[in-house]
Protein backbone atom coordinates (compact mmCIF):
# COMPACT_ATOMS: atom_id res chain seq x y z
CA UNK A 1 0.00 0.00 0.00
CA UNK A 2 1.00 3.64 -0.38
CA UNK A 3 1.14 6.30 2.28
CA UNK A 4 -1.43 9.08 2.15
CA UNK A 5 1.34 11.44 1.01
CA UNK A 6 2.61 9.18 -1.79
CA UNK A 7 -0.94 8.54 -2.99
CA UNK A 8 -1.49 12.29 -3.24
CA UNK A 9 1.75 12.65 -5.18
CA UNK A 10 0.69 9.89 -7.58
CA UNK A 11 -2.84 11.13 -8.22
CA UNK A 12 -2.74 14.94 -8.16
CA UNK A 13 -2.06 16.44 -11.60
CA UNK A 14 -2.79 20.16 -11.37
CA UNK A 15 -0.22 22.90 -12.04
CA UNK A 16 2.70 22.77 -9.63
CA UNK A 17 2.05 19.23 -8.38
CA UNK A 18 4.93 16.75 -8.83
CA UNK A 19 3.02 14.33 -11.06
CA UNK A 20 1.26 17.18 -12.83
CA UNK A 21 4.63 18.63 -13.76
CA UNK A 22 5.79 15.18 -14.90
CA UNK A 23 2.81 14.88 -17.25
CA UNK A 24 3.61 18.36 -18.55
CA UNK A 25 6.93 17.06 -19.91
CA UNK A 26 5.11 14.82 -22.43
CA UNK A 27 3.00 15.27 -25.52
CA UNK A 28 -0.49 14.20 -24.42
CA UNK A 29 -3.43 13.37 -26.69
CA UNK A 30 -6.66 14.93 -25.50
CA UNK A 31 -8.92 15.23 -28.56
CA UNK A 32 -9.82 13.44 -31.75
CA UNK A 33 -8.84 15.44 -34.83
CA UNK A 34 -12.45 15.05 -35.92
CA UNK A 35 -13.59 17.16 -32.95
CA UNK A 36 -12.19 20.19 -34.81
CA UNK A 37 -13.33 19.27 -38.31
CA UNK A 38 -12.81 22.53 -40.19
CA UNK A 39 -10.91 25.84 -40.16
CA UNK A 40 -12.71 28.67 -38.35
CA UNK A 41 -15.14 26.15 -36.85
CA UNK A 42 -16.70 26.21 -33.40
CA UNK A 43 -14.33 26.39 -30.40
CA UNK A 44 -14.37 23.40 -28.04
CA UNK A 45 -13.90 23.38 -24.27
CA UNK A 46 -11.12 21.17 -22.91
CA UNK A 47 -10.13 20.37 -19.35
CA UNK A 48 -6.62 18.93 -19.23
CA UNK A 49 -4.36 18.36 -16.20
CA UNK A 50 -6.73 20.43 -14.10
CA UNK A 51 -6.65 23.46 -16.42
CA UNK A 52 -9.67 24.90 -18.22
CA UNK A 53 -8.84 25.54 -21.86
CA UNK A 54 -10.48 26.32 -25.20
CA UNK A 55 -9.37 24.73 -28.46
CA UNK A 56 -10.05 25.78 -32.03
CA UNK A 57 -8.78 25.30 -35.58
CA UNK A 58 -7.69 28.57 -37.19
CA UNK A 59 -8.11 29.71 -40.79
CA UNK A 60 -4.92 27.89 -41.85
CA UNK A 61 -5.98 24.65 -40.18
CA UNK A 62 -3.64 24.98 -37.18
CA UNK A 63 -4.98 23.90 -33.79
CA UNK A 64 -5.00 26.52 -31.05
CA UNK A 65 -5.27 25.74 -27.33
CA UNK A 66 -5.63 28.75 -25.04
CA UNK A 67 -6.69 29.61 -21.52
CA UNK A 68 -10.45 29.45 -21.10
CA UNK A 69 -10.53 33.07 -19.90
CA UNK A 70 -9.47 36.30 -21.59
CA UNK A 71 -6.53 38.02 -19.84
CA UNK A 72 -8.34 41.37 -20.10
CA UNK A 73 -11.11 40.81 -17.55
CA UNK A 74 -11.64 37.07 -17.43
CA UNK A 75 -14.43 36.70 -19.97
CA UNK A 76 -14.95 33.15 -21.32
CA UNK A 77 -13.12 32.55 -24.58
CA UNK A 78 -15.46 29.66 -25.45
CA UNK A 79 -17.96 32.21 -26.78
CA UNK A 80 -15.28 33.83 -28.94
CA UNK A 81 -15.34 34.39 -32.68
CA UNK A 82 -12.97 32.06 -34.53
CA UNK A 83 -12.01 34.18 -37.52
CA UNK A 84 -9.05 35.25 -39.67
CA UNK A 85 -6.41 33.17 -37.88
CA UNK A 86 -7.38 34.01 -34.34
CA UNK A 87 -9.91 33.63 -31.56
CA UNK A 88 -11.57 36.92 -30.65
CA UNK A 89 -13.15 37.54 -27.24
CA UNK A 90 -16.66 38.88 -27.84
CA UNK A 91 -16.64 41.02 -24.68
CA UNK A 92 -14.18 43.70 -25.86
CA UNK A 93 -12.81 42.33 -29.12
CA UNK A 94 -9.33 41.24 -28.05
CA UNK A 95 -8.02 38.66 -30.51
CA UNK A 96 -5.33 36.00 -30.00
CA UNK A 97 -3.47 33.70 -32.38
CA UNK A 98 -2.54 30.04 -31.75
CA UNK A 99 0.73 31.11 -30.10
CA UNK A 100 -1.13 33.24 -27.56
CA UNK A 101 -0.14 36.59 -29.06
CA UNK A 102 -2.67 39.39 -28.84
CA UNK A 103 -2.97 40.49 -32.48
CA UNK A 104 -5.81 43.01 -32.14
CA UNK A 105 -6.97 45.20 -29.24
CA UNK A 106 -9.62 47.48 -30.72
CA UNK A 107 -11.34 48.75 -27.55
CA UNK A 108 -8.70 51.30 -26.49
CA UNK A 109 -6.56 54.00 -28.08
CA UNK A 110 -3.33 52.42 -26.86
CA UNK A 111 -4.29 49.04 -28.33
CA UNK A 112 -1.86 49.11 -31.26
CA UNK A 113 1.13 49.18 -28.90
CA UNK A 114 -0.24 47.67 -25.68
CA UNK A 115 -1.35 44.48 -27.45
CA UNK A 116 2.29 43.51 -27.96
CA UNK A 117 2.70 43.25 -24.18
CA UNK A 118 -0.27 40.92 -23.72
CA UNK A 119 -0.39 37.15 -24.18
CA UNK A 120 -2.96 34.55 -23.32
CA UNK A 121 -1.69 31.22 -22.02
CA UNK A 122 -1.38 28.99 -25.08
CA UNK A 123 -0.11 25.44 -25.50
CA UNK A 124 1.43 23.94 -28.66
CA UNK A 125 -0.60 21.30 -30.49
CA UNK A 126 0.33 18.68 -33.07
CA UNK A 127 -1.73 16.01 -34.82
CA UNK A 128 -0.90 12.37 -35.35
CA UNK A 129 -2.75 9.07 -35.52
CA UNK A 130 -6.11 10.82 -35.72
CA UNK A 131 -5.51 12.54 -32.36
CA UNK A 132 -4.62 16.07 -31.28
CA UNK A 133 -1.69 16.17 -28.85
CA UNK A 134 -0.79 19.04 -26.52
CA UNK A 135 2.40 20.02 -24.73
CA UNK A 136 1.87 21.99 -21.52
CA UNK A 137 5.39 22.20 -20.12
CA UNK A 138 8.25 24.72 -20.31
CA UNK A 139 9.04 25.75 -23.87
CA UNK A 140 12.73 24.90 -23.47
CA UNK A 141 11.82 21.34 -22.39
CA UNK A 142 9.58 20.58 -25.36
CA UNK A 143 10.36 17.00 -26.43
CA UNK A 144 10.38 15.46 -29.93
CA UNK A 145 7.16 14.15 -31.42
CA UNK A 146 5.81 10.88 -29.96
CA UNK A 147 7.53 7.73 -31.22
CA UNK A 148 4.53 5.42 -31.57
CA UNK A 149 4.60 3.60 -34.92
CA UNK A 150 1.06 4.68 -35.73
CA UNK A 151 1.63 8.38 -34.96
CA UNK A 152 2.80 9.19 -38.48
CA UNK A 153 0.87 6.49 -40.35
CA UNK A 154 -1.99 7.48 -42.66
CA UNK A 155 -5.28 7.85 -40.80
CA UNK A 156 -6.69 4.84 -42.67
CA UNK A 157 -4.27 2.58 -40.77
CA UNK A 158 -5.61 3.52 -37.32
CA UNK A 159 -8.89 3.65 -35.45
CA UNK A 160 -9.21 5.67 -32.25
CA UNK A 161 -12.27 5.80 -30.00
CA UNK A 162 -12.57 8.39 -27.22
CA UNK A 163 -14.33 8.00 -23.89
CA UNK A 164 -14.39 9.81 -20.54
CA UNK A 165 -13.81 8.10 -17.19
CA UNK A 166 -15.20 9.48 -13.94
CA UNK A 167 -12.08 8.56 -11.98
CA UNK A 168 -8.45 9.39 -11.46
CA UNK A 169 -6.15 8.35 -14.28
CA UNK A 170 -4.10 5.93 -12.17
CA UNK A 171 -6.84 3.48 -11.23
CA UNK A 172 -7.94 3.56 -14.88
CA UNK A 173 -4.39 2.66 -15.93
CA UNK A 174 -3.91 -0.04 -13.31
CA UNK A 175 -6.86 -2.03 -14.56
CA UNK A 176 -5.14 -2.55 -17.90
CA UNK A 177 -2.08 -4.32 -16.51
CA UNK A 178 -3.67 -6.05 -13.52
CA UNK A 179 -2.70 -9.67 -14.34
CA UNK A 180 -5.30 -11.62 -12.36
CA UNK A 181 -8.62 -9.80 -12.76
CA UNK A 182 -9.61 -11.20 -16.17
CA UNK A 183 -10.24 -14.70 -14.80
CA UNK A 184 -12.94 -13.20 -12.62
CA UNK A 185 -14.32 -9.96 -14.03
CA UNK A 186 -14.20 -10.91 -17.72
CA UNK A 187 -15.28 -14.54 -17.45
CA UNK A 188 -18.39 -16.40 -18.48
CA UNK A 189 -19.53 -19.19 -16.21
CA UNK A 190 -18.98 -22.01 -18.74
CA UNK A 191 -15.18 -21.77 -18.47
CA UNK A 192 -15.38 -18.99 -21.05
CA UNK A 193 -16.42 -21.22 -23.93
CA UNK A 194 -19.12 -18.71 -24.88
CA UNK A 195 -17.14 -15.59 -24.00
CA UNK A 196 -17.58 -13.00 -26.81
CA UNK A 197 -13.95 -11.93 -26.32
CA UNK A 198 -12.79 -15.31 -27.64
CA UNK A 199 -13.17 -13.93 -31.15
CA UNK A 200 -10.26 -11.56 -30.53
CA UNK A 201 -7.95 -13.34 -28.08
CA UNK A 202 -8.10 -16.78 -29.69
CA UNK A 203 -9.18 -18.48 -26.48
CA UNK A 204 -11.09 -21.74 -26.69
CA UNK A 205 -11.56 -22.05 -22.95
CA UNK A 206 -10.10 -20.96 -19.65
CA UNK A 207 -11.31 -21.66 -16.14
CA UNK A 208 -13.17 -19.04 -14.15
CA UNK A 209 -11.09 -17.71 -11.27
CA UNK A 210 -13.23 -19.50 -8.69
CA UNK A 211 -12.76 -22.88 -10.40
CA UNK A 212 -10.50 -25.55 -8.80
CA UNK A 213 -8.67 -25.73 -12.15
CA UNK A 214 -7.67 -22.08 -12.05
CA UNK A 215 -4.06 -21.29 -11.18
CA UNK A 216 -3.21 -17.66 -10.38
CA UNK A 217 -0.62 -16.05 -12.66
CA UNK A 218 2.90 -15.51 -11.39
CA UNK A 219 4.17 -12.65 -13.55
CA UNK A 220 7.41 -10.90 -12.72
CA UNK A 221 7.88 -7.21 -13.62
CA UNK A 222 10.40 -6.37 -16.33
CA UNK A 223 11.88 -2.89 -16.74
CA UNK A 224 11.82 -1.33 -20.21
CA UNK A 225 13.48 1.91 -21.20
CA UNK A 226 10.19 3.80 -21.15
CA UNK A 227 7.93 1.47 -19.20
CA UNK A 228 7.32 -1.79 -17.39
CA UNK A 229 6.06 -5.18 -18.51
CA UNK A 230 5.80 -8.67 -17.11
CA UNK A 231 6.66 -12.22 -17.93
CA UNK A 232 3.49 -14.00 -18.95
CA UNK A 233 3.37 -17.04 -16.74
CA UNK A 234 0.74 -18.95 -14.84
CA UNK A 235 -2.98 -18.66 -15.49
CA UNK A 236 -3.10 -22.44 -15.88
CA UNK A 237 -5.76 -24.03 -18.01
CA UNK A 238 -5.82 -21.38 -20.73
CA UNK A 239 -6.15 -22.96 -24.16
CA UNK A 240 -5.92 -20.96 -27.38
CA UNK A 241 -6.22 -21.69 -31.07
CA UNK A 242 -2.93 -22.62 -32.72
CA UNK A 243 -1.70 -21.37 -36.06
CA UNK A 244 -3.29 -24.34 -37.84
CA UNK A 245 -6.40 -24.36 -35.72
CA UNK A 246 -4.89 -26.76 -33.18
CA UNK A 247 -5.31 -26.13 -29.48
CA UNK A 248 -2.17 -25.17 -27.62
CA UNK A 249 -1.34 -23.64 -24.22
CA UNK A 250 -0.40 -19.97 -24.45
CA UNK A 251 1.22 -18.53 -21.35
CA UNK A 252 4.65 -17.42 -22.54
CA UNK A 253 6.08 -14.29 -24.09
CA UNK A 254 6.38 -10.82 -22.66
CA UNK A 255 5.99 -7.18 -23.49
CA UNK A 256 5.55 -3.74 -21.99
CA UNK A 257 2.19 -3.39 -20.26
CA UNK A 258 2.68 0.27 -19.35
CA UNK A 259 4.63 3.13 -20.91
CA UNK A 260 5.36 6.38 -19.10
CA UNK A 261 3.20 8.15 -18.15
CA UNK A 262 -0.22 6.91 -19.31
CA UNK A 263 0.05 4.48 -22.23
CA UNK A 264 -0.96 0.81 -21.96
CA UNK A 265 -0.22 -1.37 -25.05
CA UNK A 266 -2.75 -4.02 -24.01
CA UNK A 267 -6.36 -4.96 -24.69
CA UNK A 268 -8.63 -6.67 -27.19
CA UNK A 269 -7.87 -5.95 -30.83
CA UNK A 270 -9.19 -7.11 -34.17
CA UNK A 271 -7.04 -9.71 -35.94
CA UNK A 272 -4.07 -8.05 -37.63
CA UNK A 273 -4.20 -4.94 -35.43
CA UNK A 274 -2.44 -3.96 -32.21
CA UNK A 275 -3.90 -2.22 -29.15
CA UNK A 276 -2.96 0.86 -27.17
CA UNK A 277 -5.07 2.28 -24.36
CA UNK A 278 -4.31 5.87 -23.36
CA UNK A 279 -5.54 7.33 -20.05
CA UNK A 280 -4.84 11.08 -19.89
CA UNK A 281 -5.80 13.02 -16.74
CA UNK A 282 -8.47 15.62 -17.33
CA UNK A 283 -8.22 16.49 -13.65
CA UNK A 284 -7.80 14.54 -10.42
CA UNK A 285 -11.23 12.88 -10.78
CA UNK A 286 -11.72 12.54 -14.54
CA UNK A 287 -9.76 10.83 -17.31
CA UNK A 288 -9.73 11.16 -21.10
CA UNK A 289 -9.55 7.64 -22.49
CA UNK A 290 -8.50 6.67 -26.03
CA UNK A 291 -8.76 3.12 -27.34
CA UNK A 292 -6.33 3.07 -30.28
CA UNK A 293 -6.12 0.05 -32.57
CA UNK A 294 -3.65 0.16 -35.44
CA UNK A 295 -2.38 -1.88 -38.35
CA UNK A 296 1.38 -2.07 -38.98
CA UNK A 297 1.03 -3.07 -42.63
CA UNK A 298 -1.60 -0.95 -44.34
CA UNK A 299 -5.13 0.43 -44.24
CA UNK A 300 -7.62 -1.27 -41.95
CA UNK A 301 -9.72 -3.85 -43.75
CA UNK A 302 -13.50 -3.74 -43.86
CA UNK A 303 -13.59 -6.53 -41.28
CA UNK A 304 -11.22 -4.69 -38.95
CA UNK A 305 -13.22 -1.48 -39.29
CA UNK A 306 -16.38 -3.43 -38.48
CA UNK A 307 -14.76 -5.06 -35.44
CA UNK A 308 -13.51 -1.68 -34.18
CA UNK A 309 -16.69 0.31 -34.72
CA UNK A 310 -18.28 2.18 -31.82
CA UNK A 311 -20.88 -0.22 -30.46
CA UNK A 312 -19.05 -3.38 -31.49
CA UNK A 313 -17.50 -6.01 -29.22
CA UNK A 314 -14.31 -3.96 -28.64
CA UNK A 315 -15.51 -0.34 -28.38
CA UNK A 316 -18.71 0.13 -26.35
CA UNK A 317 -21.66 2.17 -27.60
CA UNK A 318 -21.82 5.78 -26.43
CA UNK A 319 -24.55 8.02 -25.12
CA UNK A 320 -25.40 10.27 -28.08
CA UNK A 321 -23.54 13.56 -28.01
CA UNK A 322 -21.17 12.45 -25.24
CA UNK A 323 -18.05 10.37 -24.68
CA UNK A 324 -19.78 8.26 -22.01
CA UNK A 325 -20.51 4.57 -22.39
CA UNK A 326 -24.23 3.85 -22.65
CA UNK A 327 -23.66 1.53 -19.70
CA UNK A 328 -22.12 4.03 -17.30
CA UNK A 329 -21.68 5.17 -13.72
CA UNK A 330 -25.04 6.96 -13.74
CA UNK A 331 -27.06 3.82 -14.52
CA UNK A 332 -24.93 1.30 -12.58
CA UNK A 333 -23.55 0.08 -15.92
CA UNK A 334 -26.91 -1.62 -16.52
CA UNK A 335 -25.83 -4.63 -14.51
CA UNK A 336 -28.09 -7.61 -15.16
CA UNK A 337 -28.37 -9.73 -11.99
CA UNK A 338 -30.03 -12.63 -13.81
CA UNK A 339 -27.21 -12.67 -16.35
CA UNK A 340 -24.75 -12.55 -13.43
CA UNK A 341 -26.28 -15.69 -11.92
CA UNK A 342 -26.64 -17.64 -15.14
CA UNK A 343 -24.07 -16.49 -17.72
CA UNK A 344 -21.26 -14.12 -16.73
CA UNK A 345 -19.25 -13.45 -13.61
CA UNK A 346 -20.05 -9.71 -13.72
CA UNK A 347 -23.51 -9.46 -15.26
CA UNK A 348 -22.26 -6.52 -17.34
CA UNK A 349 -22.31 -6.16 -21.08
CA UNK A 350 -18.70 -6.28 -22.31
CA UNK A 351 -15.05 -6.20 -21.31
CA UNK A 352 -14.53 -2.42 -21.43
CA UNK A 353 -17.70 -1.74 -19.44
CA UNK A 354 -16.74 -4.33 -16.84
CA UNK A 355 -13.34 -2.69 -16.39
CA UNK A 356 -14.79 0.79 -16.09
CA UNK A 357 -17.36 -0.23 -13.49
CA UNK A 358 -14.66 -1.56 -11.19
CA UNK A 359 -12.22 1.30 -11.78
CA UNK A 360 -14.38 4.40 -11.54
CA UNK A 361 -15.24 3.83 -7.89
CA UNK A 362 -12.46 2.46 -5.69
CA UNK A 363 -13.21 4.19 -2.41
CA UNK A 364 -14.43 6.95 -4.72
CA UNK A 365 -13.00 8.53 -7.88
CA UNK A 366 -9.52 8.70 -6.30
CA UNK A 367 -8.49 5.41 -4.72
CA UNK A 368 -7.43 5.40 -1.05
CA UNK A 369 -4.39 3.21 -1.66
CA UNK A 370 -3.29 3.36 1.97
CA UNK A 371 -6.23 1.04 2.74
CA UNK A 372 -5.11 -1.68 0.32
CA UNK A 373 -3.84 -5.18 1.10
CA UNK A 374 -1.70 -6.15 -1.88
CA UNK A 375 -0.67 -9.68 -2.90
CA UNK A 376 1.86 -11.38 -5.17
CA UNK A 377 -0.15 -10.78 -8.36
CA UNK A 378 0.04 -7.03 -7.72
CA UNK A 379 3.80 -6.78 -8.32
CA UNK A 380 3.56 -4.85 -11.57
CA UNK A 381 1.07 -2.42 -10.05
CA UNK A 382 3.48 -1.75 -7.20
CA UNK A 383 6.38 -1.29 -9.63
CA UNK A 384 4.51 1.13 -11.92
CA UNK A 385 3.37 3.26 -9.00
CA UNK A 386 6.87 3.46 -7.61
CA UNK A 387 8.41 4.39 -10.94
CA UNK A 388 5.88 7.20 -11.38
CA UNK A 389 6.49 8.50 -7.86
CA UNK A 390 10.27 8.23 -8.14
CA UNK A 391 10.30 10.02 -11.50
CA UNK A 392 8.00 12.80 -10.27
CA UNK A 393 10.05 13.26 -7.12
CA UNK A 394 13.28 13.38 -9.13
CA UNK A 395 11.79 16.07 -11.37
CA UNK A 396 10.99 18.18 -8.32
CA UNK A 397 14.66 17.84 -7.37
CA UNK A 398 15.78 19.07 -10.79
CA UNK A 399 16.28 15.79 -12.66
CA UNK A 400 14.37 15.83 -15.94
CA UNK A 401 12.68 12.57 -17.03
CA UNK A 402 14.43 10.73 -19.85
CA UNK A 403 11.34 9.12 -21.35
CA UNK A 404 9.99 12.13 -23.32
CA UNK A 405 13.35 12.30 -25.10
CA UNK A 406 13.36 8.60 -26.00
CA UNK A 407 10.67 8.30 -28.70
CA UNK A 408 12.28 5.08 -29.91
CA UNK A 409 11.36 3.54 -26.56
CA UNK A 410 7.70 3.73 -27.57
CA UNK A 411 7.99 1.84 -30.85
CA UNK A 412 6.42 -1.57 -31.19
CA UNK A 413 9.80 -3.23 -31.74
CA UNK A 414 11.15 -1.88 -28.45
CA UNK A 415 8.12 -2.65 -26.29
CA UNK A 416 7.29 -6.22 -27.24
CA UNK A 417 9.09 -9.55 -27.34
CA UNK A 418 7.59 -12.59 -29.02
CA UNK A 419 8.29 -16.14 -27.95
Amino acid sequence: MLSVEDNAMLTQVGPGTPTGELFRRFWLPAMLSSELPEPDGDPIRLRLLGEDLVTYRDSDGNVGCVDAYCPHRGAPMFFGRNEENGLRCIYHGWKFDVDGNCVHMPNCQEGDTYKDKIKITAYPAIEGGGLIWFYMGPSDKRPPDPGFDWFSNPSSWTQAAKYVYHSNYMQALEGDFDPSHAAFLHSTLDDNRSNPANKFNGTISRPVGTSPEYKPPLPEPIEYECGIGTTRSGGGGVVRRGDEGQSRPSNTGRGASWLMPCFDPVGLASEGTYPLNIKVPSDDEHTIYFRVRWSPTGPLTEQQIWDLRIGGLINPPQEPGTFLYKDNIFNDYNIDRIKQKQFSFSGMSMTAVQDTALQENQWGPVSNRWKEHLVSTDKIIIRVRQRMIDTARALMEGQEPKEPWKPEGYTFANTREES
